[in-house]
């Protein structure tokens, strides 16, 4: 290349990775493979994490960019972008403070834990993200897998084959009998635990669940303009008859293996945007509440139905990695502000050449 050539090639966004559990350490090896990106910090939570190389802990060789546990040292940053994926399920609205520290440092953000809706929440969180971003010159946006896709982006996209819509629906079964981590097994999802140690948990569950879902339903219905009155929210669960072995450790006999949540949003009484979300211990074992995949139905003229096994997507990790990767560009180039799905341009991704002898 021409130093004529180089000052003219586009410089890549700088891209900040906030924690390395199983989907940060995905982001990471995805800007060190991509084109047009550049891993400007990572911030981790563990002390042992403290210091080590970016690229060794996401499985790769030296990158020369060391992870803090310091935020500061993150806020002092030369980056464009921070995809925010602080690794636990659930309430968005948990980490806020932190959240607007970033963007008022002028760093745009890309939240992989909710706020793909703020607005669900109401004017005061709307207010304090806004004030945030107008500080920083900077935006933020939700995205995701389920949430930020499946529960959200997808209904909408059917929709557009239908009209006179009357009812959305979409459902999502996991199995995690392959997943790696104990900690989302056994600590976040509940499995394993015995039944009244599990109904202790719920309430703290429910919530952040709540929180989170939340957000898809109402963007669903502002998306397809109507005002949801309430939101219901419904929880079942199943005990394993037998022992079950799986890759994140045993699930024993008469503990949690399955649960099942049921979000409604309602309007004058009545159902109009659902969310079935499911978990499974081992959907081999566990025959309640239909096989691993996701659904998509809008019911109207025509309905539109749309259903998957659990194979449609090889890596729901790496897909939610990728959503956020494809946002970059487009949320940096966006008005400072609140950006939903609703507000920007069609976030793609991208080909590239097939390497040598490659099929």
């Amino acid at each position: 290349m021409s130093p004529a050539d180089a000052s003219s090639a586009p410089r890549p966004y700088r891209v900040v990775q906030w924690a390395t559990g199983t989907l940060g350490r995905a982001v990471i090896r995805g800007v060190l493979d991509r084109p047009g990106l550049e891993l400007a910090g990572v911030w981790v939570h563990t002390p042992a994490k403290d210091g080590a190389d970016a690229g060794l802990l996401a499985g790769r060789g030296p990158t020369g960019v060391t992870a803090t546990r310091d935020p500061a040292a993150i806020l002092d940053l030369d980056a464009d972008c921070v995809v925010y994926a602080p690794g636990r399920a659930g309430d968005p609205l948990a980490d806020l403070d932190t959240v607007c520290a970033l963007l008022a440092s002028g760093k745009n953000v890309i939240s992989m834990n909710g706020l793909v809706y703020p607005q669900a929440h109401g004017p005061s969180l709307v207010n304090e993200l806004e004030q945030a971003c107008k500080r920083g010159g900077s935006s933020v946006h939700g995205t995701g897998f389920n949430t930020g896709f499946m529960a959200d982006v997808m209904p909408l996209a059917l929709s557009r084959l239908s009209r006179r819509i009357t009812h959305v629906y979409s459902r999502e079964c996991s199995d995690f009998a392959r997943h790696p981590s104990w900690r989302m097994v056994h600590h976040m999802v509940g499995f394993g635990r015995d039944e009244e140690s599990f109904l202790r948990s719920l309430r703290p569950a429910r919530t952040a669940m709540r929180t989170l879902y939340t957000e898809s339903l109402h963007l669903v219905a502002a998306g397809l303009g109507v005002d949801l009155d309430e939101i219901d929210v419904d929880m079942d669960y199943r005990l394993a008859g037998t022992d079950l072995e799986i890759t994140a450790g045993r699930i024993p006999r008469g503990t949690v293996a399955a649960a099942r949540w049921t979000f409604s949003g309602l309007t004058g009484g009545r159902p109009v945007i659902s969310v079935e979300v499911i978990h499974k211990a081992d959907a081999a074992r566990i025959c309640d509440w239909g096989d691993p995949g996701h659904s998509v139905r809008v019911h109207g003229r025509p309905s539109i139905t749309l259903t998957t096994d659990d194979e449609w997507v090889s890596d729901e990790v790496s897909a939610a990695a990728a959503h956020a990767l494809n946002s970059v560009p487009v949320v940096c180039a966006a008005e400072p502000g609140i950006r939903t799905y609703l507000d920007l341009p069609p976030i793609v991704g991208r080909m590239e050449a097939a390497p040598p002898g490659a099929l």
